[in-house]
C-alpha cells in the first residue's frame, strides 16, 4: 500500500491513478528543446498495461514536430494529465508523471486511427497526483524504481 491507495498488481501505478489514466483522453507533454527552452504541447495518450506506461503518438507527420525532435535531443519529460470535475465546490484532480521517453519507430498506429507508426513511450520515476483520492488540495508524490 502506497499513500492510502492499493497498488494495481505489478504496476507502479495504483488502481486510482490507473482508472484516472484510462478515463482521460488528453494530457500535456513537457519537453526542453536544445536551447533550453521548455514546450508544453497538448496530446492523446494511452496507459500501455503491458509495458507500464504512458504511449504518446501523433498524426500528420509526428516524427517532424518539435516535440519529437526534443525527445531526441533530451528524453527527460513531464506528463500532466488534469480535470475540474466541478466549480461549486471547486474540484481539481490530476497526475503529473516525471520520467524518460523512448523514441519507438513503430507501434503509434495502434494508438488511434490515422496515427503516425512512431512514438514515445514514458516510463516514470516519479509520480505526482492531486484530487484522486476525494481530498482536496492534498498532493502526493513519490519516486518510483
Amino acid at each position: 500500500m502506497v499513500l492510502g491507495y492499493s497498488l494495481h498488481p505489478m504496476s507502479i501505478f495504483t488502481a486510482d491513478e490507473i482508472a484516472y489514466l484510462k478515463s482521460q483522453p488528453l494530457g500535456r507533454l513537457a519537453t526542453v528543446g536544445p536551447d533550453g527552452q521548455p514546450h508544453v504541447m497538448p496530446v492523446g495518450f494511452r496507459f500501455n498495461a503491458e509495458e507500464d506506461s504512458i504511449d504518446i503518438g501523433g498524426r500528420a507527420g509526428f516524427a517532424k514536430r518539435k516535440k519529437f525532435r526534443d525527445v531526441l535531443h533530451n528524453p527527460q519529460v513531464a506528463f500532466v494529465v488534469d480535470d475540474v470535475p466541478s466549480v461549486n465546490p471547486w474540484t481539481v484532480r490530476g497526475i503529473e508523471i516525471r520520467g524518460r521517453a523512448e523514441v519507438l519507430e513503430t507501434g503509434g498506429s495502434i494508438l488511434g486511427p490515422g496515427f503516425d507508426p512512431e512514438m514515445f513511450r514514458i516510463k516514470a520515476r516519479r509520480i505526482v497526483t492531486w484530487g484522486l483520492d476525494g481530498k482536496p488540495y492534498q498532493q502526493h508524490a513519490r519516486s518510483v524504481p
